[in-house]
């Protein structure tokens, strides 16, 4: 717990170091972080941890794990590292940086993620993130912000099960496509000029399934993929057929966005919960000014899986006190609705100490922390 605590803070080893305790010492940690500490085994602790919230009454309130968005939290990289990138908007002009692309479902938790250098687009590496995820059910939606619209990522979500639902800021600049030329579309018959070419997609329908195989099993990442989708910049003719394949499924989304205002509403909760999610991330990695200083592939990942894994127990650990404070406001005769816990996603932090040093002691009885009652004074940061 110590060693993660401080890969997730980025404070290093002083702050959790106990020289007099045998099994706290630096050179026991180093020793675990060595030999225990890494990708595979935080993935297996975070499932724990996702799986465990999916058990309490009040996460059901807030969605059923099968929507999740996509997106990045950049971080400044001043060190030499083959996983950095520059990029002058966010790391200014003299620094690289990376990008952490990671998935939120709309339980609140996270379920993995890249580390992308630079800023690449993200919309390359969600369908990586998505098949390497640590935990929950099998998506159905993936709600993604503006930036990591293409034709080509709606026909890849497409063919691998996914409903690929992108935040429009320009909507009025997109194209409706239909699927037969002389058709009427009714009041869309002068929005809807484009046609699909079904013919492309008919044509290499076999290998379109073929290529949806080992990428959903992950043995053929999605980046690289859609990077040979493509000769000296002209798309190939698979590469060409996804993208009239994916015209259907944006045209669908773009109709049910501008009709459907429990759609829209969707989208930008699910937004509004990963960017919440991704001011606490940015809050516990308060350490070195925030910066990330690992030079290797291993370190960077080791580091940023530690932090989503704090990440994921802050949220547990406010969904099960959450869960019993509405508990003991219906007891108490409260009307505690479902609209009410709706609003209430466990991405608070004001009760969690974030500087000093840490010490972690056994409780002299096992059990939980007492509610606390409002009318008394405020107790001390946990």
């Amino acid at each position: 717990m110590r060693l993660l605590l401080s890969e997730a803070c980025n404070v290093g080893l002083t702050p959790v170091v106990k020289p007099n305790v045998p099994a706290l010492t630096r050179g026991r940690l180093v020793q675990v972080d060595q030999g225990h500490l890494r990708a595979e085994t935080i993935s297996v602790a975070n499932g724990m941890l996702i799986d465990a919230q999916r058990g309490i009454d009040v996460v059901r309130a807030w969605g059923g794990g099968l929507i999740a968005s996509a997106d990045g939290v950049r971080f400044t990289v001043p060190v030499q590292s083959l996983r950095s990138g520059y990029s002058p908007k966010y790391f200014g002009l003299r620094h690289k940086g990376a990008t952490w692309l990671n998935v939120v479902n709309d339980q609140v938790m996270g379920l993995g993620g890249v580390v992308v250098p630079g800023t690449l687009r993200d919309s390359l590496f969600i369908l990586d993130a998505l098949h390497a995820r640590d935990g929950g059910p099998k998506l159905q939606t993936v709600i993604t912000d503006t930036a990591s619209y293409s034709d080509i990522v709606f026909g890849l979500f497409a063919i691998c099960g996914y409903q690929f639902s992108q935040r429009i800021a320009d909507i009025g600049d997109a194209r409706l496509w239909r699927t037969h030329a002389s058709a009427d579309y009714g009041p869309l018959q002068e929005a809807s000029r484009h046609t699909v070419r079904l013919d492309r997609v008919r044509a290499h329908w076999g290998d379109m399934l073929r290529v949806a195989g080992p990428l959903t099993t992950g043995e053929v990442r999605g980046y690289d993929l859609i990077r040979m989708l493509s000769r000296d910049g002209r798309p190939t003719g698979l590469g060409d057929a996804f993208p009239h394949y994916g015209r259907i499924f944006k045209t669908l989304h773009l109709l049910q966005f501008v009709s459907d205002i429990r759609y829209r509403r969707m989208i930008g909760k699910q937004l509004d919960i990963t960017e919440a999610r991704h001011r606490l991330a940015q809050k516990i990695f308060f350490g070195q000014r925030g910066e990330l200083r690992q030079h290797y592939r291993e370190g960077v990942e080791d580091q940023l899986g530690a932090l989503g894994l704090a990440l994921n127990a802050v949220v547990l650990w406010n969904s099960v006190y959450l869960d019993r404070a509405a508990k003991q406001l219906a007891a108490d005769g409260f009307p505690v609705t479902d609209e009410l816990l709706f609003r209430l996603p466990p991405l608070q932090f004001d009760h969690i100490n974030f500087l000093g040093r840490y010490a972690f002691f056994r409780p002299q009885e096992p059990g939980r922390r007492p509610l606390r009652d409002p009318a008394e004074a405020e107790s001390p940061q946990e």
